[in-house]
């Protein structure tokens, strides 16, 4: 049996793309997915499946689809590449309000994020990771999802410290 942690990217923002918590573990179950949790309400799922990540994202994202019609980026991490990402983060972890990682849907080859006006917010790519470190607040910063997105050529979804934390927490546990 394998675990996943599964990002769902846009659901619940500004009331966009309403998805509650409730119904997707259900539907999960459904699937025949096992130990399905989720945390908050911002796309944040735990669960077993002998499949691979591939197939849960495929599924997750049919199921999505076919029940509330929303076309959603799905992503899979094992709770090792996880850990991993959070034991590799560059910057200082010490103001956790400006400590986040963006998951890309694959690895990238771009090194560089052409973006003027980052101003002290930095980042730094590794892997499938943008990891970001925002002194400006993420309210303000020029490196958001989507221009990740569209500069990486990738599709992200961004998480800060204490959720990236509390999900592997729960996975381990």
């Amino acid at each position: 049996m394998n675990r996943y942690i599964i990002l769902l990217r846009g659901i619940n923002v500004s009331g966009k793309n309403k998805l509650p918590m409730a119904e997707l573990r259900e539907m999960l179950n459904e699937l025949g997915f096992q130990n399905v949790q989720t945390y908050i309400q911002s796309g944040n799922i735990i669960l077993d499946s002998e499949e691979t990540k591939e197939i849960v994202c495929q599924k997750i994202k049919e199921v999505i689809a076919a029940k509330f019609g929303y076309d959603m980026p799905v992503l899979a991490r094992t709770p090792e590449e996880w850990k991993s990402t959070l034991e590799n983060y560059p910057f200082s972890q010490e103001n956790e309000k400006i400590v986040a990682f963006t998951f890309l849907d694959r690895i990238t080859k771009e090194s560089v994020i052409e973006v003027n006006g980052i101003n002290e917010d930095k980042y730094e790519i590794v892997d499938d990771v943008v990891y970001l470190y925002c002194p400006s607040n993420f309210g303000s910063t020029k490196l958001t999802n989507s221009v990740i997105e569209k500069k990486l050529k990738v599709t992200a979804t961004t998480r800060n410290l204490k959720t990236t934390i509390k999900l592997l927490e729960l996975a381990i546990s």
